[in-house]
């Protein structure tokens, strides 16, 4: 693949909900482009794009790839992402790269919760963007009910480009609104037609629409308009392609991914009316200054660039895939990580084809490429020269809330599984691997039950370790509700020295949850010598650690020691810390001992229609509704204390319930006592499994 200069490249992101065609988009596209000589298909597992394994077999796309497209003298960098919710992760990385959006619709479903994501993406990344219908070769799939149900939602800015022609129940072609020509498929071939009568009345409405959008980017424009005056067709392009780029109107087109049908067009469209790097704005902190430094991906300042995306696979080795802000990068050249603080010598440059590296000699800002073995490098980084030190901010990566325990089917696999994971955590920002020492347990963190499932498919198939998955424990807590008065006599003779230790103390509760325990001694006439003292609270604090109900740590408690008795030859530390354990044990069950459960604040982000619903869940949960707010993009915020139990599954729950159009987050708040059933429920199921680990 030739070099381009930035004015010549087009970074376009693929969104849309999961199955509306994004995939196949690309592939025909990258054929209408003469990447390939045949179209894959999804169902063939032949696509360019979807090259992993586990994409191929699931049928759907699980991490973002590139597919750069020659096209009319100019480079079309296409980034096909997942519609899945639970690959989030890998889209907003995607918009981070990306100058403009294609919203992928199907035509036979119309507008779905992941065409409004996509939206809502757009607009938080101001891109530019092209609504494109699919499925338009399937006869009952309605062109103009797609149109209209986008102009509902989202005004008048949108605004349709091209109609469909059909004839006999087939799709056969598509008038252009800005020419008000008919457009007729021959084969590979395009001819002009007359435009069918039936559309004529629908085609003066779009126009108009146009018109009207072309008038008001300027004064001028705007008295033509009101004076009667016609515009050339030059004239309303250029000025479509500043409303497109200023995001005032949203072009929609339609094809046939199947038919390779309608992607001339849309191509055409891509470099008509996107903007090239250059158009877009980009700036970073010079580390040196302390300044602004506008990189603006102008090619004659110094060189910089972020890593916004990291590829690790086992076939195809660690690609980090990098966005160049400023400056040219060329083989062989030595950047700066600013993060990492080292130089890192580039080698070779690539662009992507999916997982096929071509090797390039430069890369000219605003350009997409890829960087093969930067051992140090990590998605967010930032690339520089030493010299001149450019720090960028780092992609806005969506927080993993779902969670899962997992433990190794083979005992011996449990470093490489370890060694796995990180992997893939340098690919994947929204995988956790957590050691929850206290429950002794090993947590993996994600978006959701279908992103956890395909980690631990991943490990199976791509580097042969397996793990099982299931609920995780709950960080319970013990305490105590009344006070108890216990002694005891740790006394053992043996031949030669024995074992002597008798302790008297009180428990009671301290009344401090934050801490576990406070230890005071109140002993008087030296019945036990001060030495012993240390000995005494360290029995007390290794208690603490597994409480006698059902082996959770003990928190606020206060242990006092105010009496006992000791033997001048016998007694010890060891003999002490002993007999404080044994006390520790009788006075903490005379105590009333409870079990405490975490309580988290969870903050749900739904549309006002689904308020109702949530609510009655949370209730089911033992949640308690704390009050609901209005969240600047229209939502609803619901907020809630829930014990922590009333959170394992919540995800699928919620995306059902709202039909993903909902949103959670939570964070620790405090620890509650459990109703009794739930302590009796866990303190039998503690001893089962105590019962299981001894025999």
């Amino acid at each position: 693949m030739k070099v381009y200069t930035t004015d010549k490249i087009r970074n376009v992101v693929l969104l849309g909900h999961g199955g509306c065609g994004k995939t196949s988009l690309a592939e025909a596209m990258a054929y209408m482009g003469g990447l390939t000589s045949r179209m894959g298909k999804v169902e063939d597992k032949n696509t360019i794009s979807d090259y992993q394994k586990e994409e191929q077999s699931r049928g759907i796309s699980i991490g973002t790839s590139m597919v750069p497209i020659e096209w009319q003298d100019m480079k079309i960098n296409i980034i096909d992402t997942p519609g899945y919710f639970d690959f989030v992760g890998e889209v907003e990385e995607a918009m981070h790269a990306a100058g403009a959006a294609i919203i992928v619709i199907s035509g036979k479903a119309g507008i779905e919760v992941g065409t409004e994501k996509a939206w809502e993406l757009c607009e938080k990344y101001h891109l530019p963007r092209i609504f494109y219908v699919d499925d338009m070769d399937i006869d009952s799939v309605s062109y103009r009910q797609v149109v209209e149900d986008l102009t509902a939602k989202y005004g008048k800015k949108v605004a349709p480009f091209h109609l469909p022609i059909r004839e006999n129940e087939k799709f056969v072609g598509y008038i252009n609104v800005i020419t008000e020509t008919g457009n007729r498929w021959q084969g590979k071939d395009v001819v002009e037609c007359e435009v069918p009568d039936y559309n004529r009345d629908n085609l003066k409405i779009c126009r108009d629409t146009l018109l009207e959008a072309v008038a008001e980017t300027s004064e001028e424009f705007m008295e033509r308009f009101f004076g009667g005056d016609t515009f050339s067709e030059a004239e309303i392009r250029a000025a479509l392609r500043t409303n497109v780029m200023d995001c005032s109107i949203f072009p929609i087109t339609m094809g046939s991914n199947l038919l390779c049908q309608g992607i001339y067009t849309l191509l055409d469209d891509i470099v008509k009316y996107f903007p090239s790097p250059e158009n877009r704005k980009v700036a970073g902190v010079d580390l040196k200054t302390n300044e602004v430094f506008e990189a603006d991906y102008d090619f004659s300042k110094a060189k910089s660039g972020i890593v916004w995306k990291t590829i690790v696979d086992p076939f195809i080795g660690k690609y980090s895939l990098i966005k160049v802000n400023s400056g040219v990068f060329k083989a062989d050249d030595t950047i700066y990580n600013v993060d990492k603080d080292v130089d890192m010598k580039i080698g070779k440059l690539y662009v992507l084809q999916g997982n096929k590296p071509i090797e390039v000699p430069e890369l000219h800002a605003g350009d997409i490429g890829a960087i093969a073995k930067l051992t140090a490098a990590r998605t967010g980084d930032s690339l520089s020269l030493k010299t001149h030190t450019i720090r960028y901010g780092k992609p806005e990566i969506s927080k993993p809330y779902t969670y899962k325990k997992y433990v190794a089917v083979n005992k011996q696999d449990i470093d490489k599984i370890a060694q796995s994971l990180q992997k893939m955590m340098h690919e994947d920002l929204t995988l956790k691997n957590v050691n929850d020492a206290e429950n002794k347990q090993l947590l993996l963190y994600g978006m959701g039950d279908l992103h956890l499932d395909v980690v631990a498919s991943k490990l199976l198939n791509e580097y042969k370790v397996e793990i099982e998955l299931s609920e995780p424990k709950v960080a319970f807590r013990e305490t105590i509700r009344k006070a108890s008065d216990v002694e005891y006599k740790y006394k053992k003779q043996s031949g030669g020295h024995g074992q002597y230790g008798h302790v008297k103390m009180k428990f009671s509760a301290s009344g401090d949850l934050d801490t576990p325990y406070v230890f005071e001694q109140e002993v008087v006439g030296g019945a036990v010598p001060k030495n012993f003292f240390p000995a005494v609270e360290k029995g007390v604090q290794e208690s603490v650690q597994r409480g006698p109900l059902a082996g959770y740590p003990v928190v606020g408690l206060k242990a006092v020691l105010y009496d006992g008795s000791y033997h001048p030859v016998d007694s010890s530390e060891m003999a002490f810390k002993t007999a404080t354990i044994q006390a520790f044990k009788d006075g903490f069950m005379k105590a009333n001992p409870v079990l405490l459960e975490p309580i988290e604040t969870l903050r749900v982000y739904v549309p006002d229609q689904y308020t109702g619903d949530v609510m009655g869940d949370l209730n089911k949960r033992r949640g308690r509704v704390l009050g609901m707010n209005p969240t600047p993009d229209g939502r609803t915020c619901v907020e809630a204390d829930i014990p922590m139990t009333g959170l394992y599954g919540y995800c699928t729950v919620l995306r059902s319930m709202t039909g993903g159009r909902g949103d959670y987050e939570y964070e620790f708040s405090r620890y509650e006592q459990a109703p009794a059933d739930i302590q009796e429920k866990e303190v039998a199921a503690r001893a089962a499994e105590k019962d299981k680990e001894d025999a």
